[in-house]
């Protein structure tokens, strides 16, 4: 995995200037140039392994989708759905967790997975959507996340959690090994189905979230000692039941 390296500045922002045509694939709407994309069913060639799909397959408007990664036929929108628990529907996980997921993770121009650090000037994430159909249980999906380069740890910086009561719950970690910060630190509040936006910061060393365009709210890093990252967005779902999300816009801004 490579790492960024000099100044590097690039905004990945599609919705807001073009609309979205419900018949494309989700890579003719967005520009997922920067991401690879997990799914929650197993690789073709490695059973039990969950599926990846690379950059260069997502893109254009005969991009990849599927069951759990596609377009909505109303909005546009970029969905991306998990069936629910590994238990209770078989689904794949990766070594290093109990959930499924159906998400993007940040990569190169090359397709190459690498990471940033969180002391550069830049780092954001932001993000408009809508959870159509919340998890169950305590902690929901994982609609975005920052994770540690994985050379380092197997544990995130930060993810960012929306629970079945609407609540917006920021998990951190308290050191690269061991486990998240609890209770979650809630942020926001957004009923089910109903768009908002939030951005993820983790730059100059520190880290902080906003929704909804209201002030950035700082959550303490300081015992990761700033360790090379890289973002995450998508449907992690936590829970037990089935979830969806909706997604209209993201944009990634480094420098």
């Amino acid at each position: 995995m490579s790492s960024m390296r000099g100044l590097l500045a690039f905004c990945l922002l599609w919705h807001g200037v073009f609309s979205l045509d419900p018949k494309c694939a989700p890579g003719g709407n967005f520009d997922l140039s920067h991401w690879e994309l997990q799914l929650p069913s197993a690789s073709s060639q490695k059973p039990g392994v969950p599926q990846t799909i690379p950059s260069s397959q997502l893109q254009g408007c005969n991009g990849f989708h599927d069951q759990s990664f596609f377009t909505d036929p109303s909005t546009g929108a970029m969905a991306m759905g998990v069936p629910g628990s590994p238990a209770s529907t078989h689904c794949v996980t990766t070594p290093h967790s109990l959930h499924c997921r159906t998400e993007l993770r940040e990569v190169d121009a090359s397709g190459n997975h690498f990471s940033w650090s969180p002391n550069a000037p830049t780092n954001r994430l932001t993000v408009e959507l809508a959870v159509s159909k919340a998890a169950s249980g305590n902690l929901g999906t994982v609609v975005g996340q920052i994770h540690i380069e994985d050379s380092i740890s197997t544990k995130p910086v930060c993810e960012l959690y929306y629970q079945s009561n609407g609540d917006l719950g920021m998990g951190v970690q308290t050191s690269r090994t061991g486990s998240q910060s609890r209770p979650l630190t809630v942020v926001g509040n957004v009923p089910v189905g109903q768009k908002f936006s939030y951005v993820l910061q983790y730059q100059l060393g520190a880290l902080s979230v906003s929704i909804n365009n209201g002030a950035p709210q700082k959550l303490d890093v300081s015992a990761l000692s700033s360790p090379q990252s890289y973002f995450k967005v998508g449907n992690y779902n936590n829970g037990d039941s089935a979830s969806l999300v909706d997604f209209y816009s993201i944009s990634l801004q480094h420098g």
